[in-house]
């Protein structure tokens, strides 16, 4: 072992400018490998949060306007949804479809003692906690039983408690007034965007005076895995809203849809593709600190070709020849390779704490299992590094090299 480190270092020595530059860019390219990754992963971690607040599963279905004649209808016919359209989805696709639920959209002001606010609040059912991705804060959500007995609850953002209630310890339990009718406060959320309240959808329904519409309807999928899947769910939904509703199936305008499962495959498909192209772009940084190494060892088997002679006339076997040229190059590539991941992971480091409080990165640093694999990057780069100046080594006649001076 001493021995090995003892042929690097006069390796080294020897080559100490080509050995500097070379060593900079091995520990460039890794450099900008370990900062190019840890940026996407924040891009990534920043992605699946967006995402995965709101639920990947799920269809969402607007009203439209048709844009084709349709058994004597002309275009231009505004589709309105119902809530009995939530049953039919459910019975009609039961293989993908696990539950429907509506979103009844309002606005109007909402007020108390100290000051009021105009806003919009929405009828939901208790899954829009989870499909919507909002963060709840204090108190609870809309549940069953406010559905069941249309209470009087409302859920306030956190920015409009603020201006609707003096003393913050006090909005739980709290009354607003909506619409004329008083309102009890059950809990309190902080969301990303907007600033809608949220009642039952029953009560919702109750205040629009029970006229069966709604302004959106969220189907929740099963059974689907592919993108085929989600693509062919979405179409039997369009038909039977198309039946429902009397306009052409294939009128793209009769409603909207936001296929979220579809949309979550290509995403996560155009993630995969971003961190490939990280690593080609990294990997192809390195060549020429790859390229460098190679020189290296290739001036280091001329300058010792006496010494491989002697090695090989008193018994050395090829194999150790070969062994020692590629653990040298492996040692020099993986010397500048962690210098290299040292710094990349101090500036991933500063840019976590630099965007902490972004949406844009999210924990841009990199885990174990990318310091392994590029580890295995830096392993792999220095055996082909030496692997031609060792095979150049292998061809060197002792009797040749004897008489080499």
């Amino acid at each position: 072992m001493f021995d090995l480190i003892s042929e690097i270092a006069q390796t080294l020595r020897n080559n100490k400018l080509r050995t500097a530059l070379t060593g900079f860019a091995v520990a460039w390219g890794i450099f900008m490998l370990i900062v190019l990754l840890g940026m996407t992963r924040g891009v990534i971690n920043s992605f699946n949060d967006g995402r995965m607040s709101q639920g990947a599963n799920i269809i969402s279905v607007w009203g439209g306007q048709t844009s084709m004649p349709y058994k004597g209808y002309k275009e231009g016919r505004s589709v309105e949804l119902k809530e009995a359209d939530l049953r039919t989805l459910e019975i009609e696709n039961a293989g993908n479809v696990s539950a429907a639920t509506s979103i009844l959209y309002k606005t109007g002001v909402i007020s108390t003692p100290k000051d009021y606010i105009s806003t919009g609040y929405n009828g939901v059912y208790p899954s829009a906690l989870e499909d919507r991705g909002l963060n709840l804060v204090a108190g609870r959500f809309i549940n069953g039983r406010d559905l069941e007995m249309k209470r009087k609850v409302i859920v306030l953002t956190k920015k409009n408690s603020e201006v609707l209630f003096d003393d913050s310890t006090k909005v739980l339990g709290g009354r607003v007034i909506c619409e004329g009718l008083s309102f009890n406060v059950v809990g309190i959320i902080d969301p990303e965007f907007g600033q809608d309240s949220y009642i039952p959808f029953t009560t919702a329904m109750m205040l629009d005076g029970n006229s069966g519409k709604v302004s959106r309807i969220d189907v929740n999928l099963k059974n689907v895995k592919t993108m085929e899947d989600g693509e062919e769910v979405e179409k039997d939904i369009r038909s039977t809203l198309a039946r429902q509703h009397e306009f052409n199936p294939e009128d793209q305008s009769g409603v909207w849809v936001w296929n979220r499962f579809t949309q979550h495959l290509t995403m996560d498909t155009a993630m995969s593709i971003l961190d490939m192209v990280i690593w080609l772009i990294g990997i192809f940084t390195m060549l020429s600190g790859i390229v460098g190494v190679s020189n290296i060892m290739f001036v280091s088997v001329r300058e010792r070709t006496h010494e491989i002679g002697i090695r090989r006339a008193i018994g050395a076997r090829p194999r150790n020849i070969l062994v020692q040229i590629l653990t040298e190059s492996v040692a020099i590539t993986a010397l500048f390779g962690y210098i290299g991941i040292f710094f990349g992971i101090l500036v991933t480091e500063l840019l976590n704490r630099l965007f902490s409080e972004s949406d844009f990165l999210k924990n841009p640093t990199i885990d174990i299992s990318i310091a392994v694999k590029v580890t295995l990057v830096l392993i792999v780069a220095g055996c082909l590094a030496g692997l031609f100046p060792a095979l150049k080594a292998l061809k060197v006649k002792p009797v040749e090299a004897l008489r080499d001076e």
